[in-house]
């Protein structure tokens, strides 16, 4: 069985994720806006936080309500299922502040500009390039599945069904 120790452990590694993720959102954020609208850093990281703050801010209000309640569950369950809670909600709280504080300010201070001239050269070079190439490769795949999909659809079903006949043969 799952001892208290292992659903702490788990609602470590669901907290330190849902962290992670928070930090995700606002850098990729911050970049695609520098990109995109050809902002430096700071004025990207004002406009990217005025995009996303309610998002981050509904996320954390949605998990909260999932997990908040846990915490109060009586009997055996309540106490095995208290650590988790609190565990989960308390970090992604946590996560919350540090993504509409630390990370902005990390953006605003770190980041440089992607207008700026970007080195083709040396060991960053190729592989940017390589990089580049095989993201377009990727782009035309997706879009001739996308231009395509009965045919993928029909092959979906036709691996779905050997996986079934290899699963009953078991």
């Amino acid at each position: 069985g799952y001892s208290i120790n292992t659903l702490t452990l788990f609602g470590m590694v669901l907290a330190i994720g849902l962290l992670v993720d928070d930090a995700i959102v606002v850098v990729e954020n911050v970049e695609r806006v520098m990109r995109e609208d050809k902002l430096p850093p700071r004025e990207a990281t004002e406009k990217s936080m005025r995009e996303i703050t309610g998002a981050l801010v509904g996320i954390a209000l949605v998990l909260s309500a999932v997990f908040l309640p846990m915490a109060f569950f009586g009997g055996s369950t309540g106490v095995i299922y208290r650590q988790f809670s609190i565990t989960v909600v308390s970090s992604m709280v946590l996560s919350v502040v540090l993504a509409l504080t630390l990370a902005p300010a990390l953006c605003a201070t770190l980041l440089k500009s992607t207008h700026e001239e970007q080195t083709d050269k040396g060991l960053l070079g190729k592989f940017n390039r390589g990089y580049n190439r095989l993201q377009e490769k990727y782009a035309d795949k997706v879009g001739g599945v996308i231009h395509r999909p009965t045919r993928y659809l029909l092959l979906y079903g036709l691996l779905l069904i050997a996986t079934a006949v290899m699963y009953l043969r078991l």
